[in-house]
């Protein structure tokens, strides 16, 4: 009995992915995107395509150090954001950010695996960096609870590493799968998030933008339900 219940303690460990790869580099998370990425133009750009409107509620799954939020709240002050995260470390760090900016949001925990939010509960979800920190189950996993908890006629916004548009940039992007792992960033930069997007449900899947950043082509999909 002991040894399934550590053998169940460490499989849940196993799925809190920090947002560098590692524990111990996620109090330098916002300082890497600075330097590694133009942050303030991809996620101005993220917030562009969401589009947020007055009323609308919108969850970002994997909102990391409340970054996205800052941003979508402050254009868009009578919209409801929610935030659902898998790590309890970096929802402390946005807790703070939000709290500095005299927000409030509501920021969730979840067990990697159902959201914690009823069907049909979201007009928008949006996501960013996530999905190439999952393994293909994950990825679709996250992707049909992303269908699920969306009202009919939401949309999907996700930007995330996707196919180098350029031999330099897929030379670039080794960077980051040395530090996140081949397994799970192999994926984005064949293209295939488009496809699990559209297997998980959704319709008028498209790439609709891309920014190349230092260290890979970072790209914009959207879908509706």
């Amino acid at each position: 009995m002991i040894e399934k219940m550590k053998d169940h303690v460490h499989k849940t460990e196993k799925k809190i992915i920090p947002a560098l790869g590692y524990d111990f580099l996620t109090a330098w998370y916002d300082a890497t995107i600075r330097i590694t990425m133009p942050e303030r133009k991809f996620r101005n750009l993220l917030v562009d395509h969401l589009n947020p409107a007055n009323g609308e509620h919108i969850l970002e799954f994997g909102f990391g150090t409340a970054a996205n939020l800052l941003i979508a709240a402050k254009k868009a002050p009578n919209s409801h954001f929610t935030g659902l995260d898998i790590d309890p470390k970096i929802r402390e760090i946005a807790k703070h950010k939000l709290t500095k900016n005299s927000l409030s949001i509501t920021l969730n925990l979840y067990d990697g695996t159902t959201f914690p939010f009823e069907s049909n509960s979201f007009d928008k979800v949006v996501s960013c960096l996530v999905f190439h920190h999952l393994d293909k189950e994950a990825k679709l996993r996250s992707l049909k609870e992303i269908h699920r908890v969306l009202k009919p006629g939401g949309k999907l916004v996700i930007g995330d590493w996707g196919q180098a548009k350029s031999r330099m940039m897929r030379m670039a992007f080794y960077l980051v799968q040395v530090l996140d792992g081949f397994k799970t960033t192999n994926d984005n930069v064949k293209g295939l998030l488009p496809e699990y997007i559209q297997e998980s449900g959704f319709s008028d899947v498209q790439e609709v933008d891309h920014i190349n950043t230092k260290i890979g082509s970072f790209c914009y999909y959207v879908g509706d339900k």
